[in-house]
């Protein structure tokens, strides 16, 4: 590292903004802060790269997907089938590309069988914007709550978070360097930075202080919706002040000041849009509670008027959000499901069962499902708990019979009392480890064994209670 006689010199070239006592040598020196606010990055982003569709064929999909669901394989092939038709379409002629409309997903079966964690996991593989919505928080225009069109503009919403977070995450060295860039400035004014280089790199200034123009951000008025506030400061000339504070905190400041910057942007809201549009997914949750059975009997207040205005939306319209963005369904992958237990696909309005035309039967679970969903997946249950102890230093062995108890239990408790599909697991495994979670403080270096036989003893109470819910009339 240079001396400080070396920084003195430099002081002497240049000019400084703050005070420093390093090696010793006390400096003092006022220089004006950088005036105006700081060039924007010269690299432009990349938003093709960004938002072009995944190149996953069928096969890797419904692998990955492997990873983390049990089972339901004609749901994973449908879905997977799904999405690479997106990538085809885009690589048709153009002529034809907006002639090629996705086809939608109706899935049917019962709870905790995996029909959302199929879409969301799918949504993640591709890093598409995706909502999941329940159907039975809808009412019909004209009723008290949420009408159909907040779905597009929850869609649009995740569209700019997710694309903001890849902006972030592909220029995140690049302010990195921007911001010592300015911080170097604030130190030395026009003057020759390089002597101050190694200490700052060092973390030798990170306690001294320096000035630092940073914009202001006037809060929004009582009662003003937040996007007419936006719009009305993109006609405002943005206003800055400078600020004091320690070299780390100009770092950190700077970066965010910087990747603002890059997110401030008119391109970025309709990169954002175009993702919402061409790869958006949006999963239409317990659609069976809005039918009204065959029978005659009401399921749900206007629930048949929320279908009509569904409808639209699945068949491809343009809806205006508050920001005055108006985003187009047309190419927006839908994926309706349902348990269907007290009505039937069939009840759905005609209409809106022909915007679903593929539609998934997924199965129920086995005894041999509960144990794969113990075993198989990525970060199963047992090994979250495992990981869980071990940051008290407790080593959990759960034997593959005490597995095997677990999914048994499991199985039995959805036939006799009411299936809730995987979720079951979860209550059991609690209800094993609960004792052994409230006491791993004071058994760190230990080692605890989960037996078939512990298994049994801690769900005891559980199937007694579930033998005599049989009884009830």
């Amino acid at each position: 590292m240079r001396s400080a006689a070396a920084l003195a010199r430099a002081v002497a070239r240049g000019s400084l903004s703050a005070r420093y006592n390093i090696g010793g040598c006390r400096f003092n020196s006022q220089a004006p802060a950088p005036s105006g606010a700081t060039e924007i990055l010269d690299e432009a982003t990349n938003f093709e790269e960004l938002t072009n569709p995944a190149d996953m064929k069928p096969k890797d999909v419904v692998a990955a997907l492997d990873k983390f669901i049990v089972g339901q394989k004609e749901a994973k092939r449908s879905v997977a089938i799904a999405l690479r038709n997106r990538w085809r379409r885009h690589r048709v002629p153009s002529e034809f590309k907006e002639e090629i409309y996705p086809k939608n997903i109706l899935m049917i079966g019962p709870t905790g069988v995996g029909k959302t964690e199929i879409a969301r996991r799918v949504a993640k593989l591709t890093d598409a914007p995706f909502i999941r919505v329940e159907c039975t928080k809808f009412t019909e225009v004209g009723y008290h709550g949420r009408d159909v069109d907040s779905i597009c503009e929850d869609l649009y919403k995740a569209a700019v978070t997710l694309l903001k977070n890849k902006i972030r995450e592909q220029n995140k060295e690049k302010v990195r360097k921007k911001a010592r860039e300015v911080v170097l400035k604030a130190l030395c004014g026009e003057g020759n930075s390089s002597d101050f280089e190694e200490f700052l790199d060092s973390g030798a200034l990170a306690d001294q202080e320096v000035v630092l123009e940073v914009p202001k951000k006037p809060a929004p008025a009582q009662g003003q919706q937040m996007e007419e506030f936006v719009r009305h400061l993109q006609g405002v000339q943005k206003q800055s002040t400078q600020q004091r504070m320690t070299v780390s905190e100009a770092l950190k400041v700077s970066e965010e000041i910087e990747m603002e910057k890059l997110l401030d942007d008119e391109k970025v809201a309709q990169e954002a849009l175009r993702c919402c549009e061409q790869y958006g997914i949006v999963v239409l949750d317990e659609v069976d509670k809005i039918c009204q059975p065959s029978d005659g009997s009401r399921k749900g207040v206007s629930g048949e008027g929320v279908q009509q205005d569904l409808l639209p939306l699945v068949e491809g319209t343009t809806v205006t959000l508050k920001s005055g963005v108006s985003v187009k369904t047309d190419h927006i992958l839908f994926i309706a499901s349902g348990a269907f237990q007290l009505v039937k696909p069939s009840d759905m309005i005609a209409e809106l069962q022909g915007r679903l035309p593929l539609r998934v039967n997924l199965q129920a679970l086995t005894r041999e499902d509960f144990y794969r969903i113990l075993t198989e997946p990525h970060a199963n249950l047992i090994y979250q708990n495992k990981e869980l102890l071990r940051t008290e230093d407790v080593t959990l062995d759960v034997q593959d019979e005490a597995v095997q108890e677990i999914a048994e239990v499991a199985f039995q408790a959805n036939a006799t009392v009411q299936n809730i599909g995987a979720r079951r697991l979860i209550t059991i495994v609690e209800r094993v480890l609960e004792d052994i979670a409230f006491q791993a403080p004071d058994h760190a270096g230990e080692t605890i064994t989960i037996t078939k036989d512990l298994v049994q003893e801690r769900v005891a109470d559980m199937l007694k209670t579930q033998d005599l819910a049989k009884l009830i009339i």
